[in-house]
């Protein structure tokens, strides 16, 4: 469940920590390339910080029905609103005690949004035109269409019994969060990041899971490749107003996948370039581009907008303890016991 913690209290604490780097007075701002006036921070860098909210109706990838179309109209977006949350809004209830669980109780988690985006574009991806995420290789449409051990879904669908940590997901497993990224895609709930700057860095804080990048900007290389890391190498620069950070040394055990159980996947080789710039005193646009050859015939491109909310940051604390992984394990090892008895 999601309740203030530790994590809260660091975020905090790495937030007064930036700010007594800082002078005390604040820059002035200055002129955009658009021409808007952008906020400065008080050593001049442009202003990112605050809490950002990144919900939103619009899919990832644009939906077959509106193949060609990578606008809206309004009477569309209307439609299209009105459809998703009325499928969202269903009964859920299921005919056993077991999906009753799964798919009625725990509705009240879902927190996807209740908006298009703005300009009521068809999907968040950008580029290739079609709004859809380019055909994978054929290696990776292989591993694709194999059995996923990780997936809690496929599981049961397999009758897959764990026998231990590595036969469960790093998202059930609470070591990367499935919409944290990076990249950063909306996903079920927790779509918020925050974002807080020192001179010469950038912090970026997901409210999924516990996910923390701390991005120096001067300039030093990346990791040894045979350095890798859950959430790969983060390196960042301005270029303009525009914050542009690339990120590599990504590990095989992850794959991004947009989001999960989705078809595709990311190899280690990911090379990953996010841009962050503000639109305005209430928004920010989020923009990335992933390049793996290994996996996808060619890059891709997704945009994100982001509102600036005054709510809270609440730590997801996934299993304090780590409890959970221990009882998963457990029930699967009484699982097998009672398949033993049976054949006895």
């Amino acid at each position: 469940m999601r309740h203030r913690s530790s994590m809260s209290r660091n975020v905090t604490a790495l937030a007064a920590a930036l700010a007594l780097l800082a002078p005390l007075a604040a820059a002035p701002a200055a002129q955009s390339q658009s021409g808007q006036t952008a906020p400065r921070t008080a050593w001049g860098d442009p202003d990112l910080q605050g809490m950002w909210d990144f919900r939103t109706v619009t899919p990832l990838e644009r939906p077959e029905e509106f193949a060609g179309k990578e606008f809206l109209t309004a009477e569309d977006a209307v439609a299209l609103r009105e459809n998703e949350l009325a499928s969202r809004n269903a009964d859920q209830r299921g005919s056993s005690q077991a999906s009753d669980l799964e798919r009625g109780y725990n509705d009240f988690w879902w927190d996807y949004g209740s908006e298009l985006t703005e300009d009521r574009r068809t999907s968040l991806i950008v580029d290739p035109p079609n709004g859809r995420m380019p055909p994978l290789t054929a290696a990776a449409a292989a591993l694709a269409s194999g059995p996923r051990r990780g997936s809690p879904k496929e599981r049961i669908v397999l009758g897959v019994v764990p026998s231990g940590p590595e036969d469960i997901g790093l998202a059930e497993r609470c070591l990367v969060g499935f919409n944290s990224g990076p990249p950063i895609v909306p996903s079920f709930y927790n779509n918020n990041v925050l974002i807080l700057q020192g001179p010469g860095y950038v912090v970026l804080h997901t409210e999924m899971i516990h996910e923390t990048r701390v991005i120096p900007l001067d300039g030093r290389p990346h990791l040894p490749a045979s350095m890798r890391q859950w959430l790969g190498d983060s390196r960042g620069h301005w270029d303009g107003d525009m914050l542009v950070v690339e990120t590599t040394n990504f590990t095989d055990k992850t794959s991004f996948t947009g989001l999960p159980y989705q078809r595709g996947g990311s190899t280690e080789n990911m090379r990953l370039v996010e841009r962050f710039r503000r639109a305005g005193r209430g928004g920010l646009v989020y923009e990335f581009t992933v390049t793996d050859p290994a996996a996808w015939t060619q890059p891709w491109t997704a945009v994100v907008p982001m509102k600036l909310t005054d709510s809270p940051i609440f730590e997801y604390a996934c299993h304090e303890g780590n409890y959970a992984m221990f009882n998963m394990l457990a029930g699967s090892r009484s699982q097998e016991r009672a398949e033993e008895e049976k054949k006895q």
